[in-house]
């Protein structure tokens, strides 16, 4: 069975490096981002694109341009991690930062875990403390601006 949980999934913040490939992305430097609770969901989705003929009065649905959306990290606040100090820091920036996520999906020993590479925006990082007893967090909604790269799991050479 392949199916995992997100328990052990790791996300780090680059540079604002350009990069087109899964090499280049792997060969920047990154800064793991610490006490994320949630990544959120990402990935492609096309925009729905309609179109009416007058003939028959039938809506066709086409597929428009693609949009990677915008991932809702929230980290429980650590004013100290270097990490989310660097995405505090990005979201005072118009600059796309290239993100890693290694994604804790490796289904045994001998298998590397998935890599999700691409550039996003750090459109915000708001602060929530909630009631007595909820645990402050910081919610950074990383707006993505390219393709999403993905190196699946694969058996590790030694």
């Amino acid at each position: 069975m392949t199916v995992t949980t997100a328990s052990g999934s790791k996300v780090f913040i680059g540079p604002t490096t350009a990069a087109d490939s899964a090499a280049e992305y792997a060969a920047l430097t990154y800064v793991e981002i610490g006490e994320v609770q949630s990544l959120g969901e990402f990935g492609d989705q096309a925009n729905d694109v309609t179109f009416t003929s007058l003939s028959d009065g039938r809506v066709r649905h086409l597929k428009g341009a693609r949009d990677a959306g915008v991932l809702a990290l929230v980290c429980g606040r650590d004013p100290l991690d270097v990490g989310q100090q660097a995405a505090k820091a990005a979201e005072r920036t118009k600059l796309a930062y290239a993100f890693k996520i290694e994604a804790a999906d490796a289904p045994d020993e001998d298998h590397a875990d998935s890599i999700f590479y691409f550039h996003a925006l750090v459109q915000s990082a708001r602060d929530a403390f909630g009631e007595n007893d909820a645990v402050v967090t910081t919610t950074f909604n990383l707006g993505i601006t390219t393709a999403i790269i993905e190196v699946p799991s694969a058996p590790v050479v030694p």
